[in-house]
């Protein structure tokens, strides 16, 4: 790895970056369509999604994606691909704001490791879901906000198992070869404020990938021993190779979760977006 960091960003332009829109691939490679999945358990998302992408403008140094009308999201991905790296960036989710980076993502499907930003209900925050890879979820903790008075977000919390629309299981977190206490998240994440996320991805096609948040340690996934249903690694590393795209995401809306998973006019940011490679 060298020793100096490159941005990413210019801080003025998306020179370097283009929009796409969230269009779903299959569940596993080779296996069934998401669609056809989502379907079948009558789960609906936004029809003709081609037609309506996130947007994605440059505001006051920073990145910001909002959903287009009607609840479609959509993904701002680097022209570039990476093999190995570390990337350093500052990010300021809305609540809630369902968003995340995707590392060895795909030019043209949706297959890639995302780190989750899910600062919503349920969310977490750090840890990792397979976009296209039998959609594994390895996360150390949930969270939810604090309300006031008037029942409007002031805070971070931790979730409520019991009430929780997607509690973290001792699979999810058996997933990880690392993961954080919640409380020691907590305590380090400024809200309403800039996030430093970094991200440490090594070991080719299938790496190893660390996160921090503001310097704390939240989740560690080796991608070649884990184990969750439907996974394969061996068909996992022929698919993506040992480089990909970057990707910022903004997630659409589903029957499931509606204004939950993306609030109305709520967006997400991303500035001071840098890279070292190797």
């Amino acid at each position: 790895m060298t020793d100096e960091f490159r941005t990413l960003f210019d801080g003025s332009t998306l020179a370097g970056w283009r929009a796409i829109p969230r269009v779903y691939g299959r569940w596993n490679p080779g296996g069934p369509a998401v669609t056809d999945l989502m379907a079948q358990y009558g789960i609906q998302t936004p029809a003709d999604p081609e037609a309506h992408p996130a947007i994605w403008t440059v505001e006051d140094g920073a990145i910001v994606g909002r959903q287009a009308s009607l609840g479609y999201g959509g993904y701002l991905l680097s022209e570039e691909t990476f093999g190995d790296f570390e990337l350093v960036l500052e990010m300021r989710p809305d609540w809630p704001a369902d968003t995340g980076v995707m590392v060895r993502r795909q030019r043209d499907s949706w297959e890639g490791f995302q780190i989750l930003v899910d600062h919503r209900p349920s969310g977490g925050i750090g840890g990792f879901y397979g976009n296209g890879l039998a959609g594994f979820s390895a996360v150390p903790f949930a969270i939810d906000a604090v309300l006031d008075s008037k029942g409007l977000p002031i805070g971070l919390k931790v979730d409520d198992p019991a009430a929780s629309a997607e509690p973290v299981t001792p699979d999810k977190i058996r997933r990880l070869s690392y993961a954080a206490k919640v409380e020691d998240f907590l305590a380090v994440w400024r809200w309403g404020d800039w996030n430093e996320l970094r991200i440490r991805c090594v070991g080719g096609a299938l790496p190893v990938i660390t996160t921090w948040v503001n310097g704390l340690q939240i989740a560690q996934v080796d991608t070649a021993a884990l184990r969750s249903p439907g996974y394969d690694p061996a068909a996992v590393g022929a698919l993506l190779g040992e480089r990909g795209h970057i990707a910022f995401e903004v997630h659409d809306h589903d029957s499931n979760f509606g204004e939950a998973r993306w609030g109305p006019g709520a967006a997400c940011r991303w500035r001071n977006i840098r890279i070292k490679e190797g």
